[in-house]
């Protein structure tokens, strides 16, 4: 069997943000119920900051692949992503590789898709204001996400540099139709929204509990082993949310530091994740529970995600005749 090779042109054009959203919903099922297999996240460590990290699963529903991801953070601002990566899709009955893609687009369009779906099922129905924290791939995908299940009436952008806040802001008015506003602080973006998506490499919290309102909901997709996006007060106050408890709750170059450094603080106990999306879905946890309740979303980003995505991508290819046949074994 060749091997069906797709550019990220190709992949992303592959890939309906609803469309992944639906396919999320049945993948953090599996994930819930125990169903397939996801190792912790592994990765090589390359200096100060760079990784290399590798996130196999296998889902009764999505197949299997694996995805290859680096993290550079210091392309920020230049020519190449600070997240750049390939996905294998293998074949399930044989072992046999079936398809290299683009993992770039996929890891950016899955995780926003991922927060929509946290959005859907944790945010009220009546959300208009939405705060985007951080400039790059990620808050545009984001606020491209939130407008297809919230009725978004306007956007507040902040970032660590006021010109890329600026920049973004127009384009997104122009996509979206609706007012986007730069602004100079987190605070301020954060100020009255009912739904704040961050998206950042910060080592220092953006999302502290002063500058939150009663009733919102937080997504915080941001990674630095470094620091934390989110403060130990927000955590605490908020029901919080996560893709897999594993995952949040493992040691570098996994896991997550907003949950981990509270509970390291005595904060609270892993027990404070009060459930994972696949046990919304499944009605085996309940969610929002009053108008009033912050409600904490923290994604780290599974391979189960990239799973249900490459399978979207692979059918969709086949379909439309897409990609470069290649015979690995010539």
């Amino acid at each position: 069997m060749p091997v069906l090779v797709l550019s990220r042109t190709q992949t992303e054009s592959l890939l309906d943000l609803d469309a992944l959203r639906n396919a999320l919903r049945t993948a953090m099922e599996d994930v819930s119920a125990g169903r397939g297999s996801m190792p912790p996240r592994i990765a090589a460590v390359v200096g100060d900051e760079g990784l290399l990290a590798a996130m196999p699963a296998y889902l009764p529903t999505g197949g299997l692949a694996a995805k290859l991801v680096s993290l550079f953070p210091g392309n920020a601002g230049g020519r190449l992503p600070t997240h750049q990566a390939v996905v294998v899709v293998f074949d399930a009955d044989s072992g046999q590789p079936v398809a290299l893609m683009d993992g770039t687009s996929i890891t950016t369009l899955r995780t926003a898709a991922g927060s929509a779906l946290s959005a859907e099922l944790l945010a009220r129905e009546d959300a208009e204001a939405l705060a985007i924290l951080g400039t790059g791939v990620q808050a545009r995908a984001h606020a491209e996400a939130m407008v297809r299940v919230r009725p978004i009436q306007r956007i507040r952008v902040a970032g660590r540099n006021r010109d890329h806040a600026v920049s973004l802001s127009s384009a997104l008015e122009d996509f979206l139709g609706i007012p986007v506003q730069a602004v100079d602080t987190y605070a301020e973006a954060c100020a009255d929204a009912d739904l704040v998506c961050a998206a950042t490499h910060s080592p220092d919290p953006v999302v502290c509990r002063d500058y939150l309102r009663p009733g919102v909901h937080v997504m915080s997709v941001g990674y630095n082993t470094a620091g934390r996006e989110v403060d130990s007060a927000t955590v605490v106050d908020a029901m919080v949310v996560v893709e897999a408890r594993d995952a949040v709750l493992a040691p570098p170059p996994a896991g997550s530091n907003e949950l981990r450094t509270p509970i390291q603080q005595g904060l609270i106990g892993p027990e404070h994740i009060e459930a994972e999306i696949g046990e919304l879905l499944l009605g085996t946890k309940p969610g929002r529970r009053s108008p009033a309740q912050i409600t904490l979303y923290k994604s780290v980003g599974i391979a189960a995600q990239d799973v249900a995505a490459a399978r979207l991508v692979l059918d969709a290819a086949r379909e439309k005749n897409l990609g470069l046949e290649v015979d690995l074994s010539a």
